[in-house]
């Protein structure tokens, strides 16, 4: 699907509804915030970010369930490992450079009409995140602590149904697989490669995430 959802094929809401549309790639792709603000310029935006190393795991390991043959994540870090030269156009590092995506938004969008969700916080405090989310919407906040309970096996929260319906909605089969162990240098270096960027996007978003 084009990274764009026009009037025309959003459900029809009444008056006190909110229509909402996610697409993963739409806060990456550099023609999305132009396109979007030519469709509605009252949008708001919700934009879910975490740790941008633990994010770049993540998305490596869904790549390797089904491209098990690629290289390490350690190698495909690197342009040259020798040298310490990461590659930053490595889709999975790329799109953990949370400022320079953001820059294209501002451009187009008040920051007050942008949300930020803190990834690890949803995780640890779902209900409180949920909370600033129905916040930012102008929704009274009904989803509380009592729709949660933690799933050991995936490692994330869990959303209870309505009494009595069948069983609670939980991460699907793609989501919540165990990451792989990843060389501490690697790790060093990463940190190192996006301090600047999170202190930039932390500066930019008004929010410190504490990415350390």
């Amino acid at each position: 699907m084009s990274p764009i959802c026009r009037w025309s094929v959003m459900p029809k809401a009444l008056d006190g509804q909110i229509v909402m549309e996610k697409t993963p790639r739409y806060f990456v792709t550099p023609e999305t915030p132009a396109r979007i603000h030519a469709m509605s310029r009252d949008i708001k935006l919700i934009v879910v970010v975490r740790d941008p190393i633990t994010r770049a795991i993540s998305d490596y390991t869904q790549i390797i369930s089904k491209t098990p043959d690629i290289p390490s994540f350690e190698n495909l870090t690197f342009k040259n490992r020798s040298t310490g030269q990461i590659d930053s156009l490595w889709s999975p590092l790329y799109i953990g450079l949370y400022a320079k995506h953001l820059e294209r938004w501002l451009a187009y969008f008040p920051l007050t009409k942008i949300h930020f969700v803190h990834g690890e916080r949803l995780i640890s405090d779902p209900a409180g995140e949920l909370g600033r989310v129905q916040d930012f919407l102008g929704l009274q906040r009904i989803i509380r602590d009592k729709h949660f309970y933690f799933n050991k096996t995936k490692g994330f929260p869990c959303l209870k149904k309505p009494e009595g319906s069948s069983k609670p909605h939980c991460l699907g089969q793609t989501k919540g697989r165990t990451h792989p162990k990843i060389d501490p240098e690697v790790i060093l270096k990463l940190r190192e490669f996006y301090q600047p960027h999170n202190l930039k996007f932390y500066q930019m978003a008004g929010m410190d995430f504490g990415w350390q």
